[in-house]
């Protein structure tokens, strides 16, 4: 006889409502400054056209190397760009290569997690001893052998970081799955007739997700990191892109005496990452219910 499988309870610590848990973020104090300052990045990243002065590529060489003024806020480059319009449009880029590389990194570690921690036997042994050979280089250096490999530019360069962080998040949910399937509602939904995939996505995924949304969070700031380290060695976009990473590289020889090239856009760097970071501290915290904000 047919038995409709029926909804199972996801476990009591994962449980908590986005009401709640938006409720706890708001009263983290970093994570406010965190939320606050991200929003703002985003917002310039998707209305740089209009508030960037001038092209963010166009070359003027008679206004190469003025000093900030009212013409130039934060100065001009040695091609005579203005530093402002390119840092904006840099903010897309940089957002947009955390977001992509995060998602190439969690989306490829979790089913890796999952299959590895669900399965066990010699699946978990040879999908954790490829992970532990990969965890073996350190992952900008990893990174840097891919994009080298690849070749140097902006797409590969997000593939790049993107994989060298796979073995993070498969470690992760795989230790998350090899404790939520020992939980009774598993037991229960076998008993009820479930299938390997319904209890991997409708019961097990839901419970290991918070770790690796904060995970992600974090990890979006070493991707920009690791993306602006790639690109100033030349390895990641190419000129005359306005990305943070390679404005440095460019602006490193006029340090001394035009120190407005290299400095805007480190400072942008510092804003976003720090943002990312208390944003991901606070979500640690109000998703872990033996925290208390």
């Amino acid at each position: 006889m047919h038995t409709k499988t029926p909804e199972m309870p996801t476990g009591g610590d994962a449980s908590h409502s986005c009401g709640v848990v938006a409720r706890q973020l708001w009263k983290h104090k970093g994570a406010r400054c965190g939320l606050i300052i991200l929003m703002v990045l985003v917002l310039i990243a998707f209305c740089a056209p209009w508030l960037a002065p001038y092209d963010p590529l166009k070359v003027q060489a008679h206004q190469a190397l003025q000093p900030p003024s009212a013409e130039f806020l934060l100065g001009s480059d040695q091609y005579g760009r203005d530093v402002l319009s390119r840092t904006i449009y840099g903010t897309r880029i940089s957002l947009m290569v955390g977001l992509i590389s995060v998602g190439i990194a969690a989306g490829c570690g979790l089913m890796i997690g999952l299959v590895a921690g669900y399965c066990g036997g010699i699946i978990d042994g040879i999908l954790m001893r490829l992970m532990d050979i990969m965890l073996a280089f350190p992952g900008i250096l990893l990174a840097l052998a891919i994009v080298s490999i690849l070749g140097p530019n902006l797409a590969n360069l997000m593939i790049a970081v993107g994989i060298s962080a796979i073995p993070a998040y498969a470690r992760l949910v795989r230790s998350s799955v090899l404790s939520a399937k020992q939980q009774p509602y598993v037991e229960a939904a076998r008993v009820v007739g479930c299938d390997n995939r319904q209890i991997l996505f409708r019961h097990i995924l839901p419970n290991v997700a918070a770790p690796v949304i904060v995970l992600g969070t974090l990890g979006m700031g070493t991707a920009i990191l690791a993306a602006a380290a790639l690109s100033f060695i030349g390895l990641g976009s190419q000129p005359p892109t306005p990305e943070w990473g390679r404005m440095l590289s460019e602006g490193r020889a006029y340090l001394r005496e035009h120190w407005w090239i290299a400095t805007t856009p480190g400072v942008a760097i510092l804003l976003t990452v720090l943002s990312i970071n208390l944003l991901g501290d606070g979500l640690r915290d109000a998703l872990d219910p033996r925290l208390k904000i």
